[in-house]
């Protein structure tokens, strides 16, 4: 609602053999967070020159840079100096305290990487959602997630870590 974004999206989520319900929700959630018509899934796991999600204008540029999880300082920096903005999406409660308290002093340098936290908490909600075929609803307002089935609602509250300090189109 804050964007003033109201779309439906039809996702088909892959699933890696490796992933759980709560990686592959974060993953929706990172898109949700960014909706836009030209914002699609990258190759992620299967290649480290792709992020887990991006959007690219016309001329192949890309505007947004969007990873998952714990990524190493080194590809935040490739992905800052390939993108406009990047954002990383963390969660899961010590491991993604403990990556922040790690990489800090580096990525705080990055002006055009935004860094947003989901407590445990909240990626465990999430992942309680997560079915095939699933629909969901999802509304944002002022920090605040409500992502439901028709069902069951997870209210969630991300944490931002790190605004970019470039303001984004910039």
């Amino acid at each position: 609602m804050g964007r003033q974004y109201y779309e439906e999206h039809a996702l088909t989520l892959a699933r890696h053999p490796s992933e759980t319900d709560e990686r592959m929700m974060m993953h929706l959630l990172a898109f949700v967070l960014h909706a836009h018509e030209a914002l699609s899934f990258g190759r992620g796991l299967s290649t480290e020159e792709e992020p887990a999600l991006w959007r690219k204008d016309l001329t192949g540029v890309i505007d947004l840079w969007v990873e998952v999880g714990k990524p190493d300082e080194k590809t935040i920096r490739r992905a800052c100096g390939r993108a406009k903005q990047v954002c990383v999406c963390t969660y899961g409660g010590p491991g993604a305290d403990q990556w922040w308290d790690k990489n800090l002093v580096t990525l705080e340098r990055l002006n055009n990487l935004a860094v947003m936290n989901l407590p445990l908490d909240g990626s465990c909600a999430l992942a309680t959602l997560a079915q095939p075929r699933m629909q969901l609803q999802c509304t944002i307002q002022e920090g605040q997630i409500w992502m439901a089935d028709g069902e069951n609602t997870a209210h969630i509250e991300l944490m931002i870590l790190k605004g970019a300090s470039t303001p984004f189109g910039q």
